[in-house]
C-alpha cells in the first residue's frame, strides 16, 4: 500500500475541527453557569438587607477601591429592629483593649451596624441601638483624642471587667462596656450609654451605681480634689472627713494617678459587700503603690457606700518618696482618741509653712467652707529641745500660723480653736532607749495637728 499524504492530512483536519467546536461549546456552558452563580450571590446579598460581614471579619473602616474613582453612596438609616435581627453573638478576642477600641472607632465612623455586630445582640437593647444611631447622626460619638478608651477596673477577678469609651463632648460623657471572659476570650456582656445629664459623674452621682462604679467615682473625685463630691460616696459613720481630706492631699502632693492597667482590682464582690485594691502610680510612672477600698450596702435596694479606706501602704510609700531634709512628711495619722487626724510638720525651731503644707491647708479650707457649722481644733507641738516655756510658745505660734492661713483662705475665725501643747505630747520618742538624742523622733514631733470636730 502506497503512502498518500493528502489522505492523511484530510483526516487530521477533520479531527481538529471537531475538537475546536467542542472546546467552544464547553467554554460557553461554563461561562453561563459562572454568570448564573455570581448573579445568584449578588441577589442573596441584596435580599439580606445589607447585613455586615461576620463579626470575626468586620472591616468597619475599609475604603472603596481607588481604581474605580470616588463613589457617592446614600445609605438609608436602618431601624433598630432590623439591626437587632441581623446581629450575631458578637466578637471575642484575647485582648480586651483592642476590642473596646475597635468598637469605639467604628462608632466614631458612624457605622452603628458594624459596631453592633462587634458588640452582639445579647448586650444591646432595641432602645440602645436607636440611641446609638441618634448619637451617630448628631456627630456625638467622636472619641477623646488624648485618651479614647480607659479601663475602669474589675468586676470579678480575671473574669469580668469594665471599660469606657471617652467621648470628646463638653460633658465628658462615656459609653461603658462590661466585658466577660470565657476560655481566654473577651466579649461584651453589657453596654451603658451616656444619660441626658451633663457631667454624669458629678456631685453625689455615678453613672454606674454598682460597687465598682461607686468606688471609681469616689476615686475620681478625690483625684480632682473635689472633696464634696467624694464625701457623697462614703458612709460618714465609717469614713471621716479627715480620711477623705488626707487622701486628697496624698493624691495632690504625691502626684499620684490611677494606673491605666487594672486601676481597680476586685478582691471581693458579693451582693452586699465588696473590696477593691486601687493601683496608683506617680505621673511619670516611676513609682507605684496601692491601697484598699471597702464598700457595703444594707440590701440590694440600698446604695453602695465606701466604708473603709486603708491608706497604710500608700502613706508609707508617700513618706519614703518625699522624705528628706529636716521635715517629716505624712498628711494623716491615727488619733489616739480614735479616728484620723490631719497633720502638718515644721522645720527645727520654725513656725513658717512650706509650700507643701500650704497646699494641704488649701484642701482643709475647702472642706470647712462646705459647711459653716463645721469646727476644728488646731494643736501646736514641739520637740524636746529647749525649755518648757519656749516650746509652749513655739507650739502656740505654729498653731496660730495655721489658723491665720485658714482665715486668709476664707474660713470663718469662729470655726477654728487653737491650743499650744509644747513638748507634752510627743508622737515619737525624742531620745533613744540609751538616752541619746533621736533626731528622727524629733522630726515627727515638730507639728500641728488638725482635729476635725464635725
Amino acid at each position: 500500500m502506497s503512502f498518500d499524504p493528502y489522505d492523511s492530512y484530510e483526516s487530521r483536519s477533520a479531527f481538529g475541527v471537531v475538537v475546536l467546536v467542542a472546546a467552544v461549546v464547553v467554554s460557553g456552558v461554563a461561562f453561563f453557569f459562572v454568570a448564573r452563580f455570581l448573579s445568584s450571590e449578588g441577589n442573596e446579598a441584596k435580599d439580606s438587607g445589607g447585613a455586615e460581614e461576620p463579626a470575626e471579619v468586620v472591616r468597619a473602616l475599609d475604603k472603596a477601591p481607588e481604581q474605580f474613582g470616588p463613589v457617592e453612596v446614600t445609605v438609608a438609616p436602618e431601624s433598630a429592629d432590623r439591626i437587632l435581627n441581623s446581629l450575631g453573638i458578637g466578637v471575642t478576642t484575647a485582648d480586651p483593649a483592642l476590642l473596646v477600641e475597635q468598637i469605639g472607632r467604628t462608632l466614631e465612623a458612624g457605622k452603628v451596624q458594624a459596631a453592633a455586630n462587634l458588640i452582639g445582640r445579647k448586650a444591646l437593647s432595641e432602645d440602645q441601638v436607636r440611641q446609638l444611631q441618634e448619637l451617630a447622626d448628631q456627630g456625638r460619638l467622636k472619641l477623646d483624642e488624648d485618651r479614647p478608651i480607659s479601663e475602669i477596673g474589675e468586676l470579678e477577678v480575671n473574669r469580668r471587667g469594665r471599660w469606657a469609651l471617652n467621648l470628646s463632648d463638653d460633658y465628658g460623657s462615656r459609653i461603658y462596656l462590661d466585658l466577660l471572659q470565657k476560655e481566654g476570650k473577651w466579649g461584651v456582656e453589657k453596654v451603658v450609654l451616656p444619660g441626658g445629664v451633663p457631667n454624669g459623674e458629678g456631685p453625689g452621682r455615678a453613672v454606674m451605681v454598682d460597687a465598682l462604679g461607686i468606688a471609681a467615682a469616689f476615686l475620681q473625685a478625690a483625684l480632682r480634689q473635689n472633696f464634696e463630691t467624694a464625701r457623697a460616696f462614703v458612709d460618714p459613720r465609717e469614713v471621716s472627713d479627715a480620711k477623705i481630706a488626707g487622701l486628697c492631699i496624698v493624691f495632690e502632693e504625691g502626684q499620684y494617678q490611677l494606673r491605666e492597667h487594672k486601676p481597680l482590682r476586685a478582691v471581693l464582690n458579693r451582693a452586699e459587700v465588696a473590696a477593691f485594691l486601687a493601683n496608683v502610680e506617680t505621673s511619670d510612672g516611676s513609682q507605684a503603690a496601692q491601697f484598699g477600698i471597702n464598700l457595703k450596702r444594707a440590701d440590694e435596694n440600698s446604695p453602695w457606700r465606701v466604708v473603709e479606706i486603708n491608706l497604710d501602704q500608700l502613706l508609707v510609700d508617700y513618706a519614703q518618696r518625699v522624705a528628706g531634709g529636716d521635715i517629716y512628711y505624712t498628711p494623716l495619722i491615727r488619733n489616739p482618741k480614735g479616728g484620723d487626724t490631719l497633720i502638718l510638720y515644721f522645720g527645727f525651731d520654725e513656725e513658717t509653712l512650706t509650700a507643701r503644707t500650704e497646699r494641704q491647708l488649701e484642701i482643709v479650707a475647702l472642706l470647712l467652707q462646705t459647711d459653716k457649722e463645721k469646727k476644728l481644733t488646731l494643736s501646736g507641738h514641739a520637740d524636746a529641745i529647749g525649755s518648757v516655756a519656749y516650746n509652749k510658745s513655739l507650739s502656740g505660734r505654729r498653731a496660730e500660723t495655721v489658723r491665720q492661713f485658714l482665715v486668709d483662705s476664707g474660713v470663718a475665725p469662729g470655726q477654728i480653736e487653737t491650743v499650744a501643747l509644747g513638748k507634752t505630747q510627743p508622737r515619737r520618742p525624742n531620745t533613744t532607749v540609751g538616752g541619746a538624742d533621736n533626731p528622727d523622733g524629733r522630726r515627727v514631733n515638730r507639728r500641728a495637728e488638725i482635729y476635725l470636730d464635725f
